[in-house]
């Protein structure tokens, strides 16, 4: 028989505390039930002694502090799972938004998620393809990794983010199945529509499970948001084995959801504001990818955060950066010459790139093409550098070279339309066509059996023909 509390302590803000609390735990949901009769949803959020603090999802205008009844319910924040999530519209703390109605479960998951060993965990191997030549070739994603975009208020991440949701796919045809859950934290409604209609518009929806919460929602659903998109990605890998990939945009919102929550439970702050377990609590959510032993599906993790003032040493991005396996960097001075997606190719990279491409998985040469294009590139600012000082017409003729192979790098490879999908051979092909344009000797990183395979100067010729003659 469990035990109705009447009457409330406090109230502040979102935030409601209650006297003389017995057994309860925290992230224990309950009912809190207004003099009206009507229901409101709360989640334990802090215990002091017999005190317990619970955040209020529906907000706390209303509630009165003599006439409130609150019931523990025992059991944590739960969402209901099986295999009819995909195609379906949630808010961020997992109810129908779509006029769908309630999604019949096969079971009940904890957004909190379980414990992992981190034995059973198996090493990522094998990648997928987003259709983007940038990411493919030269920061490749692995099935299984946590990959996060970093891009600056105003940059194009909303449209990458749905090129690449459209896009993806699994590296090989290997009969398994492969689906995307996309949460969105704190964005505006003309965003949520952009996202949905793209997504229905290309087809893609069915085989996409999305989350939205948008700015005006209550905090309290921020927060809980990603644990709820990680829930249903975790039951449909592990139980339904699938391939998975979960897109979060964007955890900086979420951050600071953190910070104001955490601000109004009165917790000392770290840097900026933020929580001193800021870190943890990412952690908590990244470290939720993977692929464990035993298992046929996986969860791969591609966050994407806003940089404030561009700044990749803000708390966020920073320790984003200790817990993932890399980072995509997109650059505003590339925003501002035209180049899609911008993506700044020297400070980017996938720390497990290495293990999953090469023969087998992408194609024998990759590692090698990736490697002279990202030397090639360091070249190109250098001369750019240099050029600035003393002119262009001062440079050596390789370094005009590289200036020629910099701009076209940057309009073919870097950029591509929205609707552009590029397979991965086709990526290495045109690598190598760009690649060719440079002077054999140049070419240092790659063994000369490879080089006499694919260096090919008629055909980077060729390319920059095509490409002056469309224009022209």
């Amino acid at each position: 028989m469990s035990i109705q509390y009447f009457g409330l302590h406090s109230i502040t803000g979102s935030l409601v505390v209650l006297d003389h609390v017995e057994n309860a735990h925290f992230d224990e949901m309950a009912r809190i039930v207004l003099a009206d009769g009507t229901e409101r949803t709360g989640r334990v959020a802090m215990l002091e002694g017999d005190k317990a603090v619970l955040q209020v999802f529906e907000g706390t205008h209303g509630l009165s502090l003599t006439n409130t009844r609150t019931q523990f319910t025992g059991r944590p924040m739960e969402i209901p799972l099986s295999g009819d999530l995909l195609g379906r519209v949630f808010t961020g703390a997992g109810r129908p938004a779509d006029g769908l109605g309630e999604v019949v479960s096969e079971k009940y998951g904890d957004i909190n998620g379980q414990p992992l060993n981190p034995v059973s965990r198996q090493y990522p191997r094998n990648f997928i393809q987003t259709g983007i030549s940038s990411i493919d070739c030269l920061m490749t994603l692995i099935r299984g990794q946590k990959l996060p975009i970093f891009s600056g208020t105003g940059l194009s991440h909303n449209k990458l983010a749905v090129q690449i949701v459209q896009q993806a796919k699994l590296a090989q045809d290997t009969g398994a199945e492969f689906a995307v859950v996309f949460a969105a934290m704190g964005i505006q409604n003309d965003v949520a529509d952009f996202f949905r209609r793209s997504f229905a518009e290309s087809g893609v929806l069915q085989n996409v499970v999305m989350f939205l919460n948008l700015a005006n929602d209550p905090i309290v659903e921020r927060i809980i948001t990603p644990r709820c998109a990680l829930t249903a990605a975790e039951y449909l890998a592990y139980e339904k084995h699938m391939h998975i990939l979960v897109v979060m945009t964007d955890m900086t919102a979420y951050a600071e959801a953190l910070r104001e929550f955490s601000s109004s439970k009165g917790e000392i702050p770290g840097r900026k504001g933020f929580p001193g377990y800021l870190y943890s609590d990412l952690a908590s959510l990244y470290e939720r990818a993977g692929i464990i032993e035993g298992t046929e599906g996986s969860v791969t993790q591609l966050p994407i955060l806003t940089m404030p003032n561009d700044d990749i040493t803000h708390p966020v991005p920073d320790l984003t950066g200790y817990i993932t396996e890399g980072q995509i960097v997109l650059d505003r001075g590339l925003e501002q010459s035209g180049v899609y997606p911008p993506i700044s190719v020297l400070p980017s990279l996938s720390r497990l790139m290495k293990d999953g491409i090469g023969e087998g998985y992408t194609r024998a040469d990759h590692a090698a093409v990736a490697n002279q294009l990202f030397a090639s590139y360091a070249q190109v600012q250098d001369a750019r550098a240099l050029a600035s000082v003393i002119g262009e017409e001062e440079l050596s003729a390789l370094d005009r070279q590289y200036l020629e192979f910099g701009k076209w790098f940057e309009k073919l490879f870097l950029s591509q339309r929205f609707d552009e999908n590029r397979s991965i051979g086709q990526t290495l092909d045109l690598g190598w066509a760009l690649l060719s344009l440079l002077p054999k000797s140049a070419l240092d990183r790659v063994d000369d059996q490879v080089l006499s395979e694919y260096y090919r100067p008629e055909a980077g010729r060729a390319l920059i023909e095509k490409e002056r003659g469309s224009n022209g």
